[in-house]
């Protein structure tokens, strides 16, 4: 990725660039326990979904799915506590032309603006959430509704990921892709190069704004 530039990054946020994975968890298991389901079949797919999208393939006949998925997001707004940025996500964040990135995500806005705060991270000029596009992730429509946001081509776009939905969103929309591997507990089958942190990463921009990762040992060097 270093002999390559971008005009954009795009970020998915939870897994990403935050870790709400024991939060998110707990809701969600509770939700599952309390509807007779098994909690583990739906945390295996759940991850960079929309919350609406995994309740109609789960629930029982007659659910109201859009009912249920604002009573879970209003559980995950409440809920906050432990959540936190994935290692040098600030500093990495804070070196980006406000112009130059935005975050993706398929949580709704509210709850995305929640746990970016409840982490510390900067709220990005461009949000793209599941209450902007009527497809969510893996289709590509937020992706290229973040690109088209910030005015550039989503084909020179760098996204930056965790989850395969996500992924899959991403090659879908022409984009490159960097794969968030912090709170995998296995090793991720990837095509895609592979961060565990942002600990290493600089950033430089050319001239005409477009942006280049760095390792910061060697820039130090």
């Amino acid at each position: 990725m270093r002999d390559r530039t971008f005009s954009a990054f795009l970020f998915d946020m939870d897994g990403t660039i935050l870790d709400s994975i024991a939060v998110a968890n707990r809701v969600w298991s509770q939700w599952a326990e309390g509807h007779g389901l098994d909690p583990a079949e739906i945390l295996k797919v759940m991850h960079g979904v929309q919350a609406v999208a995994t309740i109609r393939r789960f629930a029982p006949a007659g659910i109201d799915a859009v009912h249920e998925a604002s009573l879970i997001t209003e559980a995950e707004i409440d809920e906050v506590d432990g959540i936190v940025e994935i290692a040098g996500a600030k500093r990495f964040l804070e070196q980006l032309p406000p112009d130059r990135w935005a975050v993706v995500t398929s949580a709704p806005r509210r709850l995305a603006i929640r746990r970016l705060e409840a982490a510390g991270l900067p709220i990005p000029t461009v949000l793209v959430t599941a209450d902007d596009v009527a497809n969510g992730k893996p289709a590509p429509d937020c992706f290229i509704a973040a690109a088209e946001a910030l005015g550039v081509a989503v084909s020179e776009c760098l996204v930056w990921e965790d989850a395969p939905a996500g992924i899959a969103a991403a090659e879908a929309a022409g984009a490159s892709v960097m794969v968030v591997g912090a709170t995998h507990h296995h090793e991720m089958r990837t095509p895609h190069p592979v961060i565990r942190s942002y600990h290493r990463l600089g950033l430089e921009a050319d001239t005409d704004g477009r942006l280049r990762l760095v390792d910061i040992d060697e820039t130090a060097a």
